[in-house]
């Protein structure tokens, strides 16, 4: 029997009846033994999350201000949940020891780390499965650094003991200690991945509120056509734009085990949705995977004449950066030329020291600026075996009439990534899916 682990996010298990809508789920297949869950998420617009909540109750703690009824506005939601799935006072215990620990001044991270730890021991109670507590099994070190061969080693022996379990995500502890770490938000998504990998899963499925990926953003362009199968490579090209629905370190325990995600939509569940593979399908015709785009960046173009017979020009370049605490994103270059990309959360206000000190210690000939610029990748490892896949992309920009400030293409020939205005791209990247849209995907 294949043994999966399926791990729901937030809005899959935010009530009652969603959480009814997993145990479906999880009983339609018998592998599915091993069930990792985030903390409650919202409800209906205007609703607060359960990690929310806690946070706003340490915050009142550490201001001397009163968080008992918010606390209490917590244990309500878990009761009326609990006393619908029929487990009536399966958390009064651990409401009081949390009560008592954030009495006693817990850090920030065991507290909002009940909100997956409560659901996790209610939802196992529901399903008949074992309770099985990440801490002393995710383990970090002090400094809060995930260790995976500890914990792969220590989940590995504990989950080998039971036939079905469910685990809460998204935090740990560290290793000899008894303290609470946590990873960052949407960190259930590494727990899944690190049991996954423990257990030697045949597939990893990550439950959420939507059917895997679109090839592009919906409030985009009008009905994306789905994406039936990523490869790691071309996860990792689109979700530095932002195009992910996955925990961008989630993706790591799996492609080291070569553990297929599979992402799926609870409130869809005959959706097959995406999956994530370590290798792009050889059988498949498509081209383009996915499109994706991201506002908000500064481009310097230098023009220096004999750039590339002087040494060092580069290194230079990038230590002026690096003395400035500025991030690059981009270095696309030609003979005389060069283009530095930038972020604009990353430079901040520091666009004219910078500019300053490419003067004096670069002297280019020529040097440009050019802000509020959009970044689009159009991904596809078909792009590498199917010839005239630039001509098409950038006559579909001509034709739209979309200035394009910017040209770089990867190494690996899976990727080109342009520039354009922040207010183009949109009209862009619907350029962009015309030109690719009827092609297999």
């Amino acid at each position: 029997m294949n043994i999966k682990v399926a791990k729901f996010g937030g809005s899959s298990v935010a009530d009652s009846i969603q959480i009814i809508k997993t145990r479906d789920i999880i009983l339609q297949d018998e592998g599915r033994n091993f069930i990792v869950v985030s903390a409650p998420g919202k409800r209906y617009e205007g609703d607060n999350k359960i990690t929310d909540l806690l946070y706003l109750c340490k915050t009142h703690m550490d201001h001397n201000l009163p968080w008992e009824q918010l606390f209490e506005v917590i244990v309500d939601r878990y009761v009326a949940v609990a006393h619908k799935l029929g487990v009536d006072g399966v958390l009064d215990e651990h409401f009081e020891i949390i009560r008592q620990k954030i009495n006693e001044g817990s850090s920030t991270d065991y507290i909002v780390s009940r909100g997956e730890y409560l659901n996790a021991v209610m939802i196992a109670a529901y399903l008949g499965y074992d309770f099985v507590d990440s801490a002393g099994l995710i383990l970090f070190d002090d400094k809060g650094k995930l260790l995976h061969d500890a914990t792969d080693a220590a989940l590995s022996e504990e989950l080998s003991k039971h036939k079905t379990a469910v685990i809460p995500g998204f935090y740990g502890s560290e290793k000899g200690s008894t303290r609470i770490r946590t990873f960052s938000r949407g960190g259930s998504d590494i727990t899944g991945a690190l049991v996954a990998k423990a257990i030697e899963a045949s597939v990893y499925e990550n439950w959420t509120d939507v059917s895997g990926f679109l090839m592009a953003d919906p409030r985009i362009v009008e009905n994306p056509k789905p994406i039936d199968s990523i490869s790691y490579k071309e996860l990792r090209e689109l979700s530095y734009m932002g195009a992910s629905v996955l925990h961008e370190d989630a993706i790591y325990p799996a492609r080291v085990a070569n553990i297929p995600i599979n992402i799926r939509n609870t409130n869809v569940p005959k959706d097959k949705g995406t999956f994530i593979t370590a290798h792009h399908d050889p059988s498949s015709n498509r081209i383009i995977t996915g499109i994706a785009g991201s506002k908000d960046f500064t481009v310097i173009a230098l023009y220096k004449d004999m750039m590339s017979t002087g040494r060092g020009f580069v290194r230079r370049l990038l230590s002026i950066l690096e003395d400035l605490d500025v991030n690059f994103e981009h270095l696309p270059s030609g003979i005389d030329t060069m283009s530095v990309v930038l972020s604009n959360a990353s430079l901040g206000d520091k666009l004219d020291e910078v500019i300053s000190q490419i003067k004096i210690q670069l002297e280019p000939d020529n040097i440009e600026v050019f802000q509020n610029i959009a970044l689009i990748a159009t991904v596809g490892q078909g792009m590498t075996s199917n010839i005239g896949v630039s001509a098409r992309l950038f006559t579909a920009l001509a034709e739209a009439d979309i200035n394009v400030r910017m040209i770089d293409q990867g190494s690996s020939e899976m990727n080109i990534i342009i520039g354009v205005e922040n207010n183009q791209m949109g009209d862009a990247i619907r350029a962009i899916y015309g030109a690719f849209e009827d092609e297999e995907i």
